[in-house]
């Protein structure tokens, strides 16, 4: 039994002594994390918020607790993302509900919402239909229709388990009605032209994908990450597809990989002449994140 072979937690040990036997046994695990992850996984098992543990150390947890809370720290020795483990991801103020059938969502990402709001505002009188290609946990639909009451979302990915896991979110924050999910390679399903194009495809490319951490490679799910030996196929098929399901000034925005500006705006200038605005944004670490364009 994994108790018996790699670790369990005493019974009656309270709040305090699991938090650190935890944080003991993370930390020879090389969890740079060890503390927080002791603590945001016991809040998990226990149903209560972080902060609650800080009041109540000398609180016994149950039989039941300890053993769940044993479970999840060795799964989580193995580095299982914590994510995964409490089955949640704070992205832009939300919380979404996240599992192995999904990539958990990054900061990084919360700069296409950014751009997709400013521009939400900028056409505030318009009703903006937007497409979110790739929408994995639907974490960019939710956040923006959050925020910009008048967008109206069609939430696409191949992967039905993928939007299995949107739906349950899209449910949650009660936006049924502003996202539509749909299950389709990339736009092909599309039931009508955008005003707005933002797509967070996989882009890492198969000889970077044998260096990602154990904690992304052996657990988040491939096919949401690599997309070829440059990491652009999934781009370079979305880019010709766009102008039959845009109207006439839609903005695309899309997420890339940290070293593909040029390949991405080369990409665009050789199958979209005729896109005006045409821009690279590059994120806090000053990696290439984003390219966006206008189309005519």
């Amino acid at each position: 039994m994994w108790q018996e072979v790699v670790w369990r937690l005493s019974s009656d040990a309270t709040v305090g002594q699991a938090v650190n036997a935890a944080t003991q046994r993370l930390a020879e695990a090389h969890i740079s994390t060890a503390r927080l992850d002791a603590q945001v996984i016991l809040a998990h098992v226990l149903g209560v918020d972080r902060s609650w543990l800080f009041a109540h150390y000398e609180h016994i947890l149950t039989p039941e607790h300890a053993d769940r809370y044993t479970e999840l720290v060795v799964r989580r020795m193995a580095h299982e993302p914590v994510a995964y483990l409490v089955n949640r991801r704070e992205f832009y103020g939300i919380d979404l509900y996240v599992d192995q059938r999904v990539l958990i969502p990054r900061p990084e990402t919360e700069m296409l919402v950014d751009q997709i709001l400013t521009e939400a505002t900028i056409r505030d009188a318009q009703r903006l239909i937007v497409a979110d290609v790739g929408t994995g946990s639907g974490a960019i639909s939710i956040a923006v229709a959050a925020n910009a009451p008048n967008t109206q979302f069609y939430a696409l990915d191949v992967s039905a388990d993928a939007l299995a896991v949107a739906r349950r979110n899209v449910e949650s924050y009660d936006l049924s009605e502003r996202i539509r999910l749909i299950q389709s390679d990339l736009l092909a399903l599309l039931p009508e032209r955008v005003d707005m194009v933002v797509a967070n495809l996989p882009y890492v490319t198969n000889s970077d994908y044998r260096t990602l951490a154990s904690e992304v490679r052996d657990y988040e799910p491939t096919h949401a990450l690599v997309a070829g030996p440059r990491g652009l196929d999934l781009i370079a098929r979305l880019l010709p597809q766009l102008p039959d399901h845009c109207k006439p000034g839609c903005l695309v925005v899309l997420e890339i990989g940290y070293n593909q500006g040029d390949a991405v705006l080369g990409l665009v200038e050789k199958m979209l002449p005729d896109a005006t605005q045409l821009e690279l944004q590059r994120d806090y670490q000053g990696h290439d994140r984003i390219v966006s364009f206008q189309l005519p």
